[in-house]
């Protein structure tokens, strides 16, 4: 069983400690490559993208147009399309290559046990249940499966995805689902046979498999409807799984008791100054709370009955959580608001996963940004871009934009 991720700031200081950019850029694409493993830890707050950035460039000089960079921007244009759409990023942004009823919303359960026979697919899921984690271009090839060839429509997946994933981001997941669907890009995105040997160890090459062709014959079948057969003329039919069958891990809506969350409790707060411990800021509390205020960890149930975890999931924000707030709340959105009524302040950083409720309860602060706010609705990323970077040069010029502090 993989090495469980440690859950401490640390642990994500280390990683940034040992991100080498060079190797990151040229090897980034290969599943064995100089990965940064820094996404749960960005994900939940323990640290945030400035952090990671003025880490690297603390040792290595970057250029604001190095891929490391780029790859960070990636992160803030997915939360700069969720700020401007909302949850408008849940549907269609616009059609894709098939209508989207053409497109089944249940996940096969070859897929879901991981045993299609496609070794790169089966592979995949495998190392998803096992360690809550995917490597991105895994991640890519997993979704661009189940949408072009086996016509599951991209929102079934990237709940899927979600639910399993220490790192699961909802602008970051849905909106890469998108892209590979064709629903949030130009067209979609394929991989053959040929780009899995190139970039992934032995045991996940699929050759033989219906991934085996030509990208002009993949194109062709992503266009076809379900009813069109599944794969070209004389392709091989794809061999039963080697690997035996997984069960999926379970998802739960609510916390495991070993986490000691309780009841919202009024008389807690009641004349208190209250700070608000989320799951997505899991870093170190500000400084400058008034004496005596009461730090809350709080987990609301509206959003986890929509969007459950798994057990792993759970542990990771929830032992982090205990380390910063003796008192943790897990309940309904109706029920917390009610008992925070009676603080004197409550205060909180502001996170969209929490849009419905947490500004009502909270004076929010804005998140820390790494990159410059661009007003203007991007619905690509070069466009954002090329306005977010604008006159900056270096990773340091980045940096000075919102005055990140030297490492």
């Amino acid at each position: 069983m993989p090495e469980a991720l440690a859950p401490s700031p640390a642990a994500g200081r280390e990683r940034i400690a040992a991100v080498q950019p060079a190797a990151y850029a040229r090897t980034r694409n290969a599943l064995d490559g100089a990965v940064s493993g820094l996404s749960p830890y960005i994900t939940h707050g323990f640290v945030t993208l400035a952090d990671v950035l003025a880490g690297v460039a603390a040792r290595h000089a970057l250029g604001v147009q190095h891929k490391f960079v780029f790859e960070l921007g990636w992160r803030a244009w997915f939360r700069h399309v969720w700020q401007h759409r909302g949850d408008a990023i849940l549907q269609s942004l616009h059609p894709g290559p098939l209508p989207d009823d053409a497109y089944t919303r249940e996940l096969p359960a070859d897929v879901r046990e991981g045993r299609t026979g496609v070794p790169v697919v089966d592979q995949a899921v495998h190392s998803l249940y096992a360690t809550g984690t995917l490597h991105n271009h895994a991640r890519l090839w997993l979704a661009s499966y189940l949408v072009h060839l086996r016509k599951v429509h991209w929102r079934c997946g990237a709940d899927w995805l979600y639910g399993h994933l220490l790192d699961g981001d909802l602008a970051s997941n849905h909106l890469s689902w998108q892209w590979v669907a064709g629903t949030g890009s130009r067209k979609p995105y394929l991989f053959n046979a040929d780009n899995v040997a190139r970039y992934a160890p032995a045991s996940w090459h699929s050759p033989g498999s219906v991934i085996d062709t030509s990208y002009e014959v993949l194109d062709r079948m992503a266009r076809q409807q379900a009813h069109q057969p599944a794969q070209p003329p004389g392709a091989a039919t794809d061999a039963p799984s080697l690997q035996p069958s997984r069960v999926e891990p379970r998802l739960a809506t609510e916390p495991p008791e070993p986490l000691g969350l309780k009841a919202p409790d009024a008389d807690a707060v009641r004349g208190r100054d209250v700070w608000l411990v989320h799951p997505w800021r899991l870093g170190g509390l500000p400084p400058g709370l008034p004496a005596g205020t009461l730090v809350i960890g709080l987990f609301v149930a509206d959003f986890h009955r929509a969007w459950p975890w798994s057990e792993r999931r759970w542990h990771f924000v929830g032992s982090r959580m205990a380390e910063l707030a003796a008192e943790r709340w897990h309940g309904d959105a109706a029920a917390i608001g009610a008992a925070l009524q009676g603080a004197r302040s409550v205060r909180s950083i502001d996170e969209p996963h929490l849009a419905p409720w947490l500004s009502r309860w909270a004076e929010c602060e804005a998140a820390p940004a790494l990159f410059p706010p661009v007003d203007r609705r991007c619905d690509s990323f070069s466009q954002w871009w090329t306005r977010a970077t604008r006159g900056l040069d270096t990773a340091a010029d980045l940096l000075a934009v919102n005055e990140v502090p030297a490492w």
